[in-house]
């Protein structure tokens, strides 16, 4: 498998190779990744100049069109992504479901949206305002598509969702995109751009893709342009930190590292039912993609009195787990990604063990899977003085590993919850509204999304790690303080928005399309 970048419109192969990419199961070689020679400044270039207008002269309701035509040519040809999703990601049905499949729905999620907004090229936003005493001179916010380009570089861990997801919401605004996926699980996100671009869908120049290289792009962004970042804190930092982005004031989005929290409220008992829907979800979110999430469970916070029901109830739950080939009969778990993601959690577990102790770890000895593999097993931490410790507070082991802590009082817990420092999501497992208002004021700054679970929604609910369209996807402080999603909200980060001062009739005329 040699995969190839399409940038000015035609795939590209200097020869060269640029990177191989491995199959995590046992460790070999599956392909390997071209090299090409466009510069960043002639592959945005030639994306504004041909996708940024071609876009532009279509109407939200046509962009649609084109996003469902996407789709529906993805989920023609899913199957070869599953199979190259359980070979290079190691993934398991319910992973590759979760990526390849909530990607695709998640663009036909923006596609129904934008019937919604129909046959326009602009959003009014809110009501007219009048300015003076002349009631016929009004004011409309209005936003229009940002001129430039939308650079897109994505993690490793959702190679399908990470791309579509963000490709819908930048396509339907009407701004060309330029995807820089993670080179270690390319395969399935090069899949799918090319039976996009074989099914001629999108107009020249809407759609590049860097298989590799783009290290440069940065350099030639303008501030008409937006770029949106999935991946650590780390390169978050030093992506906002480019001369470029600050000189241009480049739009700027990232969802970064994020120590999320589960919490089993202090009214819940060993024996009530929210107390195993809480233990199923947070031995669930260590099992799929094993913990490969942003949004997977690190710290599990149970009341003082519980701790060791909580602990005997999730060592149990996670003794059933076996690691090894997903598609092999009893495997609930793959492998990580790549070698260096696997030393990455070994060192992490290693970066916690001052403040833990490891209670529960899986059985390497029962893996049903080739030993070079990149399998690394899940680790149940117990740090028993969370408001002494920092560490466990602020690293996240991206891998099947949690650390479960007990809590002495409502304001206790609120302040640790609130020591990850910025969080994408965190869920609550309680039947006391009191609680769960209380807990949205406390938590609500720190936090993108919270979820509530009750009995009445226990079995109905999306669960801690879904990611829905519907809802904002991102945090703040250390989760990149970036936002993505959320229904329309997801619009505005590619449209400009202008305050209208005109007379009542051209105002209206604008709110009314």
């Amino acid at each position: 498998m040699r995969m190839q970048s399409y940038v000015a419109g035609q795939w590209q192969d200097n020869g060269k190779t640029a990177a191989q990419v491995h199959c995590p199961l046992d460790g070999s070689v599956m392909g390997e990744i071209a090299g090409y020679d466009q510069t960043g400044g002639e592959i945005l270039d030639f994306a504004r100049t041909k996708g940024g207008a071609a876009l532009r002269a279509l109407t939200y309701l046509e962009r649609a069109n084109l996003l469902k035509q996407i789709a529906a040519t993805l989920s023609e040809n899913k199957q070869r992504y599953a199979e190259l999703s359980a070979k290079n990601n190691g993934a398991s049905e319910m992973d590759t479901f979760l990526d390849v499949e909530g990607g695709i729905g998640t663009m036909k999620y923006y596609a129904s949206l934008g019937k919604r907004l129909g046959e326009r090229r602009w959003i009014a936003e809110g009501d007219l305002e009048q300015l003076t005493k002349d009631e016929n001179f009004r004011a409309l916010h209005v936003l229009t598509p940002i001129r430039g380009v939308a650079v897109h570089i994505n993690a490793f861990n959702f190679p399908a969702w990470g791309m579509l997801e963000k490709v819908s919401v930048a396509l339907l605004s009407g701004v060309p995109v330029v995807v820089k996926p993670a080179a270690s699980t390319l395969p399935v996100a090069w899949a799918m751009v090319q039976d996009i671009i074989a099914a001629n869908i999108l107009p020249e120049g809407a759609f590049s893709f860097l298989a590799g290289g783009g290290r440069d792009l940065a350099d030639y962004l303008t501030s008409e342009d937006a770029l949106a970042f999935t991946g650590s804190a780390d390169t978050a930092r030093m992506l906002a930190s480019h001369p470029r982005i600050i000189s241009e004031a480049v739009r700027f989005n990232a969802e970064a590292d994020s120590v999320n929290s589960a919490v089993m409220g202090p009214d819940l008992t060993p024996d009530s039912d929210g107390f195993k829907s809480f233990i199923h979800e947070v031995s669930k979110e260590m099992t799929i993609k094993a913990g490969q999430k942003c949004t997977a469970v690190r710290r599990i916070f149970v009341p003082a009195a519980h701790l060791e029901a909580a602990q005997s109830a999730l060592v149990a739950k996670l003794s059933k787990g076996k690691p090894g080939d997903p598609s092999r009969e009893g495997v609930t778990y793959g492998p990580l990604v790549s070698a260096s993601q696997k030393q990455a959690a070994i060192d992490g577990v290693a970066a916690l063990a001052a403040e833990t102790q490891v209670v529960f770890e899986g059985d390497i000895g029962a893996l049903d899977g080739d030993a070079e593999g990149f399998y690394f097993t899940q680790k149940l931490l117990l740090c028993k003085e969370p408001m002494a410790a920092k560490t466990v507070h602020e690293t996240e082991v991206f891998g099947p590993v949690a650390t479960l802590m007990p809590y002495q009082s409502e304001e206790e817990l609120f302040e640790l919850v609130r020591r990850g420092g910025g969080s994408l999501v965190s869920s609550l497992f309680t039947n006391d509204d009191a609680f769960m208002l209380e807990a949205v004021q406390q938590l609500g700054s720190t936090h993108g999304r919270l979820l509530f679970v009750d009995d009445s929604i226990s079995r109905g609910h999306s669960g801690h790690g879904n990611v829905m369209p519907m809802c904002i996807h991102g945090g703040p402080g250390r989760a990149g303080g970036g936002q993505e999603l959320g229904g329309l909200r997801g619009l505005n980060f590619y449209h400009a928005r202008t305050a209208v001062q005109a007379n009542l009739t051209r105002v209206t005329a604008l709110q009314e399309g």
